[in-house]
């Protein structure tokens, strides 16, 4: 029972991770389709929240996905490590000019002093992160990863399944592009989606 207890989803998880994400030291993302919420622009936010059809008050949960970044404001802010899978930037959420103005800003954060933005090319074979994305979030005391799944998600506390998110992580950056190589990249997919607007 406490396995099933502990490995259970819980619907309303994202208030809890997001208590958990003001007062992170660091936090990482592995995203294997969508650009993190925390790095989102607002018409891609809307563009994504307005496709899912799972939502009637499209602009506050807008405006409270943008309240997230304040974070990023702080005085001191966390490092944010991401790990994307190229199709994240190749799914045309929003399209052309969205997604070009999202890969900007991505483009433009990869350059922050506490930021590192790393890409799986889509030419990389099977890799560990094809089964899903996962946060970690370092606190003053502690660890903690979140899982998303349809219908809820799940917080990881224990020291046995969070040391498996750490060999999962690093799995997954020894497929991914180096900073500089992958800000490469992220731009030359910002011209592209550019060139679909000409």
């Amino acid at each position: 029972m406490v396995r099933y207890a502990r490995t259970a989803h819980d619907p309303d998880w994202f208030a809890e991770y997001a208590k958990y994400e003001t007062q992170a030291r660091v936090i990482r993302f592995y995203r294997l389709s969508l650009i993190p919420g925390l790095f989102q622009t607002p018409e891609y936010a809307r563009a994504c929240i307005t496709a899912s059809r799972m939502v009637t008050d499209i602009e506050g949960a807008v405006e409270a996905r943008m309240r997230r970044q304040d974070v990023l404001r702080r005085d001191d802010p966390p490092h944010v490590w991401v790990l994307l899978d190229e199709s994240a930037l190749l799914r045309p959420i929003g399209g052309p000019k969205v997604m070009r103005d999202q890969l900007a800003v991505i483009h433009e954060l990869a350059c922050h002093p506490q930021v590192s933005v790393r890409v799986v090319p889509q030419a990389t074979n099977f890799y560990l992160g094809l089964d899903g994305s996962f946060n970690r979030l370092a606190l003053a005391r502690g660890s903690l990863a979140f899982v998303e799944a349809p219908g809820g998600g799940r917080l990881i506390q224990g020291d046995s399944e969070l040391r498996e998110f750490e060999v999962r992580w690093d799995r997954i950056g020894d497929s991914a592009l180096p900073w500089d190589a992958s800000r490469k990249l992220i731009a030359r997919r910002m011209e592209q989606w550019n060139d679909q607007l000409a």
